[in-house]
């Protein structure tokens, strides 16, 4: 009954498109059905979640000199408040592309040296059980 109380209404209460929350609720394999007032409740919920992570990142951002809110300043507020701490991975520093080839470039160097390294101690290991064995 209160489901039906809500579905006249519940469209000017929330900002965000219900059957796309649903589609994303139902992505999940645990979920049967859905609750049409878990499913306001859900839409109502991440609102004020999305409303206070751009507010917190306005305030304490850069955004507030230009009077704007930028990808930085909420890439910055999950790397540095531990509350958003989670969302690090969704909300990476930008870097160019450039910087991020040498990275790659770096690692990839890093990976053969440390592959010829295991090779060298393989080696003396091996020379090891055989010295150890001629001794014997």
């Amino acid at each position: 009954m209160a489901a039906a109380r809500l579905s006249g209404t519940e469209n000017r209460l929330v900002s965000l498109p219900l059957s796309r929350i649903r589609v994303i609720m139902k992505s999940s394999p645990e979920v049967s059905s859905i609750n049409q007032d878990a499913l306001f409740l859900t839409a109502k919920a991440t609102e004020l979640f999305v409303q206070y992570l751009a507010t917190y990142s306005y305030k304490h951002g850069r955004g507030k000199e230009k009077n704007a809110l930028t990808y930085t300043d909420l890439s910055h507020t999950a790397e540095e408040c531990e509350t958003f701490q989670f969302l690090a991975d969704i909300l990476p520093k930008k870097i160019l592309a450039s910087k991020y080839l040498k990275m790659l470039e770096k690692e990839k160097r890093d990976g053969e040296v440390r592959e010829d390294n295991d090779e060298g101690e393989e080696e003396e290991d091996e020379d090891k059980a055989v010295g150890d064995s001629v001794g014997s």
